[in-house]
């Protein structure tokens, strides 16, 4: 989250009074900051106190002293939020986004300041604002960028073009040497603060620029602003460009950057707009867009999730306290018709709306209540619970449990384990990174061989097992396959050791009190067998088998696993130089 730093006693001026440390933090606490520092005991000198601020990440309108002055204002009820209005109400100045910026930065919008007063510190404030809005929403400048002008140096209507490099020629922001597009990489390119956004654009074979009815550059976005529009502390008119690539986003940096600092106009809270002219589109309209977004919450909602029990009115009250003009529904008394200013672009949903009241009420305040509905109450799933049995028999009968990767190469899991991929059971990566990530696992048996490999220098035997999820495909489901949670252990040292494994099954069989069925032909009960298997390629020809499982008394024999001794070849594709018996069976059956 950003941490912004505020004059301490430039911000306890607009609030009306001083603050100790500790009340402020408290403030802070409550509206759902965090101050983070009070520079106050390290000052030297005439050097002023500030306080560092840590702000949420989305609330874009507390980015400066002011956003955050007037937000605590309204939520300690000393002040109403802002009207914003637009004067002229139809514009008198337009900005023509030309095509050939759609093979760049192809979206822009525009707004005008009159007759703004600066100060020093309301001017270091403006830049400021700016900075934090390009590291933040603007991601470096590469969604969004921002161009602040004297507009009296500019000659209006403005024009925003893609040009060639070798078109453009201006003095760029600071210097005094005018610049040609050509090269401006050249020229930026080990400057610390420019130098790292030269990408945005360096490829392009167009660079996007913001033109007066002269073709006098205001600005080269979103490298550089030109100098001969440089805003400075005699500036009256701020003309405002902001271009990006993602238009929400554009439009929401321009409602913050005109929210905070038309409260400095002569006019507080007045803009006047710019109409804006697409001609890749043929779209007009205008900038900024001040009139509040419409919503609506339910009062049962906010309720039932704060543990309140306000009527409407009551909780109208209390969004109005963080910037949110509410008032009860005409329509339905079980609503709250709210209007959301632009300087809340984070109200997505009646759960922010929810959030906001419960901020203003106070966190502190609600009471503790238990869940009304069972529901709530954790609980572990069936299957998990089964898994972790299976864990707990293998890990007392001398086994260690491994955590492979889910994902594993298609010769793992075929080739090495001498099977054939028919393209019926795995789910294979459309663009693996490498090789070792194409398939999602069928069995077990790759994970925990490719252990052994890693560990075949520790002394011997090797015993491992892991409870764990494969994959396996199935059309008829809608999204085409399913997880399937096995349990597999391998047995591996100088002798095969078939007889550890399959007496580590019956263990298993043992702890879920399924009996083995020496003629399960003839013996109808609940429980389990094995069956040799002369088709598995993966075992030892004559030393592999199928484990069956009958649910229920009379019920239907399933094949749920396989046990068996590893074939040489696949010891030897897998670079282990033992003899190893392996078992994996579905553990879902036993649920």
């Amino acid at each position: 989250m950003p941490t912004i730093p505020v004059d301490k006693q430039d911000l306890y001026a607009l609030l009306g009074r001083d603050y100790t440390t500790e009340e402020f933090d408290e403030l802070c606490f409550e509206y759902g900051l965090e101050l983070d520092e009070d520079t106050t005991n390290d000052c030297v000198g005439d050097e002023r106190p500030q306080l560092k601020i840590e702000i949420p990440a989305n609330r874009y309108d507390l980015l400066c002293i002011e956003g955050i002055a007037q937000a605590l204002n309204e939520f300690l009820g000393r002040s109403e939020a802002p009207t914003y209005t637009l004067k002229p109400a139809k514009p008198e100045i337009t900005l023509t986004i030309k095509e050939s910026t759609y093979q760049v930065r192809q979206y822009a919008a525009g707004a005008i300041l009159r007759n703004i007063k600066f100060d020093k510190r309301r001017y270091d404030s403006f830049i400021a604002l700016q900075d934090k809005l390009h590291s933040n929403i603007c991601r470096n400048r590469t969604l969004v960028a921002i161009g602040t002008h004297d507009l009296d140096t500019l000659s209006p209507p403005f024009t925003y073009e893609g040009l060639r490099p070798e078109e453009i020629k201006f003095v760029p922001l600071n210097q005094e040497k005018e610049l040609v597009g050509t090269n401006l990489v050249e020229f930026y390119e080990k400057d610390k603060n420019i130098g790292k956004f030269l990408h945005i654009i360096s490829d392009s074979p167009v660079y996007p620029v913001m033109l007066d009815s002269k073709r006098t550059v205001a600005s080269l976005p979103p490298i550089i602003n030109s100098n001969h529009s440089k805003i400075t502390l005699d500036t009256k008119n701020v003309f405002i460009d902001i271009t990006g690539t993602d238009r929400t986003k554009t439009e929401i940096v321009l409602d913050q950057v005109v929210a905070m600092f038309s409260a400095y106009c002569e006019t507080p809270f007045e803009i006047e707009p710019v109409q804006v002219i697409s001609e890749h589109n043929n779209e007009t309209r205008v900038t900024p867009n001040v009139s509040p977004r419409k919503a609506t919450a339910e009062v049962e909602y906010i309720n039932s999730c704060t543990g309140l029990d306000y009527n409407a009115e009551e909780i109208s009250k209390l969004l109005k306290k963080m910037s949110l003009n509410a008032k009860p529904s005409t329509t339905d008394k079980a609503l709250i018709d709210v209007e959301i200013p632009i300087t809340r672009p984070d109200i997505l949903h009646q759960c922010d709306i929810m959030e906001d009241a419960a901020v203003a009420y106070g966190f502190n305040n609600l009471k503790k209540t238990k869940p009304q509905s069972a529901s709530l109450v954790a609980a572990p799933l069936p299957i998990n619970k089964i898994a972790d049995i299976f864990r707990l028999a293998s890990s007392q009968s001398g086994y260690l449990e491994v955590l492979p990767l889910t994902l594993c190469s298609h010769d793992e899991n075929f080739k090495f384990l001498r099977t054939v991929d028919d393209n019926t059971k795995a789910v294979k990566l459309e663009n693996p990174k490498t090789v070792e990530y194409q398939v999602v696992r069928t069995t077990l048996l790759p994970g925990i061989l490719k252990t052994i490999k890693e560990n075949r220098k520790h002394s011997l035997p090797i015993r491992l097992f892991e409870a764990g999820d494969i994959v396996l495909k199935n059309p008829e489901l809608e999204r085409g396959a399913f997880n399937q949670r096995n349990w597999s252990a391998i047995y591996a040292g100088k002798t095969s050791g078939f007889e550890y494994v399959q007496g580590l099954l019956g263990k298993m069989m043992q702890t879920f009190r399924t009996p083995w069925l020496e003629n399960p032909k003839e013996d109808k009960r609940r429980g389990y067998w094995i069956e040799e298997d002369k088709e598995n390629p993966t075992f030892f020809p004559g030393r592999g088998a199928k484990v069956f499982f009958r649910a229920t008394e009379g019920g239907k024999d399933q094949v749920i696993g396989a046990i068996g001794v590893l074939h040489p070849e696949v010891m030897t594709a897998f670079e282990i130089p033992y003899a190893a018996s392996s078992v994996e069976i579905n553990v879902e059956v036993f649920l």
